[in-house]
This record gives C-alpha cells, structure tokens and sequence, in this order.
C-alpha cells in the first residue's frame, strides 16, 4: 500500500498537467502556487503557518508564496478572525475561478485513468480515499494536541 500511494502522490506532483493548465490560462501562475492556491481554496481561511504545515513547506517560503498570491489578485490576507495577530489567506473571486479550473483539469485526468472502472468502484475507491484522509487527520489532530503516544 505505501508503494501504491507514493506513486499516486508522485503522479500527483508531477509538473505536466500543471504546466497544461496555466498553458490555457490567461494569467500565468508559477507552478508552486497552484498547491497553495487549492488548500487557501479548501481550508480557508487559513494562516501562513497552518498553511506550511499543511503542504509540508518552510513557512518563510509560504509566506513569500500568499503574498505572490496576493499581489495577483487571486488570494486575500488579513488579520485573523480569532487571532488578529495571526495573517489568514482567503481567495478572492479570481483565486476560486483559477482553483475550480485545476479541480475541473484534474478531475478530467483521473476520469481518464479510470475510463474502464465501474461507477460502483470508483464510489467504493472515494469512500475509502475519505476515510483513509479521515483516520490521518484524526492522528494529526492527536499528535499536535499531546494525544497520541
């Protein structure tokens, strides 16, 4: 299972659909936003340092990344809800076009990969993808917070 799923995260990261994609955008986006663009998409509103934790970068170069994001319009930040010494990034109407745009690619990608799988395995094969991603999280809400031994 952990050669399966280094390959799926591999074919993931890979930068060809990437560079197709801001190929057929009118404004070019340097490849390393794209991941950061989605999770602010997803999550956010979310601060620069939950953010790097997230995709697993140094939090300096996340910071440099939100305010690329910013200056093009596709990302907001601002003081935190909770926490205004916190800096959240929020997309913007741009950001969330530019991000629906990368889903809709990719789901176009692995509908290909999956033309000759029923429907029936491709619900059982998200099920159990939402699941595993759930049982993650949980481990990670654990060992932040002290739970976990």
């Amino acid at each position: 299972m952990h050669d399966a799923l280094l390959d799926i995260i591999g074919f993931m990261s890979r930068p060809e659909p990437d560079v197709a994609l801001m190929a057929d955008m009118s404004m070019p986006l340097e490849r390393a936003l794209l991941p950061l663009l989605v999770r602010i998409d997803r999550r956010g509103p979310i601060g620069v340092v939950e953010l790097a934790e997230v995709v697993g970068r140094d939090y300096t170069t996340v910071s440099r990344q939100v305010a690329r994001l910013d200056e093009l319009g596709l990302v907001v930040r601002r003081a935190g809800a909770r926490d205004k010494r916190v800096r959240e990034a929020e997309v913007t109407e741009l950001g969330r076009e530019m991000a629906d745009a990368i889903d809709r690619m990719r789901e176009e990608l692995v509908g290909e990969l999956m033309a000759d799988w029923s429907a029936a395995e491709r619900r059982d094969l998200a099920r159990l993808l939402k699941r595993f991603a759930a049982g993650m999280n949980h481990w990670l809400v654990q060992r932040k917070h002290g739970d976990a031994e």
